[in-house]
């Protein structure tokens, strides 16, 4: 695997197998906000994704969102009502925060897993940190506008890639 592609690559959160990951001894889980866990043309996310990470909690992992978002107020927020543990202005790729996060999990990188939507900022964040990655495809179609350029440039880096549906 490539410092520069994920581990793997799924449709969605709720696709990603919580037993599957457990039994490779993975104990927990960093994930992106925007466009992972909360579409960006919604404030909420959905009832899926709450699901899932309710059933990631019963099963034991240690879950944190590390978020490029800029508005401290709604990664919060949205932490807040999904229970989660919360870093705000990441700075992803640079691996910081993700470090940051593993320390608030107690988790060692081997035993974890990041997840985002994004190959420039959540894949390279983890691959530099040392830590499995998984990309999913973004929730919505809305996007900053400099994201939609990096968008381009990961779709054709991707083209090669199969994504678990």
């Amino acid at each position: 695997m490539s410092l520069f592609s994920p581990n793997r690559y799924v449709a969605s959160v709720e696709r990603i197998d919580l037993d599957d990951l457990y039994a490779q001894g993975k104990r927990a889980i960093l994930l992106d906000r925007d466009n992972t866990l909360v579409p960006r043309d919604r404030a909420t996310a959905p009832e899926g994704v709450a699901a899932w990470l309710d059933a990631a909690r019963t099963k034991g992992f240690r879950l944190c969102m590390v978020s490029n978002n800029w508005h401290r107020d709604q990664v919060m927020r949205s932490a807040g009502e999904l229970g989660l543990e919360a870093i705000s202005h990441a700075m992803k790729p640079a691996p910081f925060a993700l470090l940051a996060g593993l320390k608030r999990t107690g988790v060692p990188k081997d035993q974890a897993v990041m997840v985002g939507d994004q190959l420039y900022t959540d894949v390279w964040a983890g691959n530099l940190a040392g830590i499995d990655t998984i990309l999913v495809k973004p929730q919505a179609k809305a996007d900053l506008w400099y994201t939609h350029i990096f968008r381009i440039f990961e779709r054709r880096a991707l083209r090669n890639l199969t994504c678990e549906e």
